[in-house]
């Protein structure tokens, strides 16, 4: 848990929070397209943020299940956080889409850190 790996997580969150602070973010003029983009956007930016937590806490399941908690908190603010910001809203779909990624990003980095675990001798 040293000071390296804490530095990608805050910068990633600082990230997350400017985003959310910006009153209008550019987007696609098709309604589809843009929930689409959103959406995506959201899967990926906690999915991310919730693999920076794990690598950040260590592992384990038990460091596992706190980066979601902490994932989805961090979530929960930041679409509080939107109510304050002209021209944007907190949107319950946006958190599912959060809690979606997180859920995503971490199993993903469960699978890949156990696959890279496996060693070649231990397959045969």
């Amino acid at each position: 848990m040293g000071y390296p790996l804490w530095l990608p997580l805050v910068a990633w969150m600082g990230l997350i929070f400017c985003l959310s602070a910006q009153p209008d973010l550019p987007h696609p003029s098709n309604g589809w397209l843009d929930w689409l983009m959103s959406s995506v956007a959201h899967l990926l930016l906690f999915a991310v943020l919730a693999i920076l937590w794990a690598r950040a806490l260590g592992q384990g399941r038990r460091s596992w299940l706190t980066a979601l908690a902490l994932t989805l908190s961090y979530a929960l603010s930041d679409e509080f956080h939107q109510i304050f910001v002209p021209g944007r809203h907190a949107d319950p779909l946006d958190l599912a889409f959060d809690a979606l990624g997180a859920v995503s990003g971490l199993a993903g980095w469960v699978w890949l850190r156990r696959r890279i675990s496996i060693s070649p001798k231990s397959r045969s």
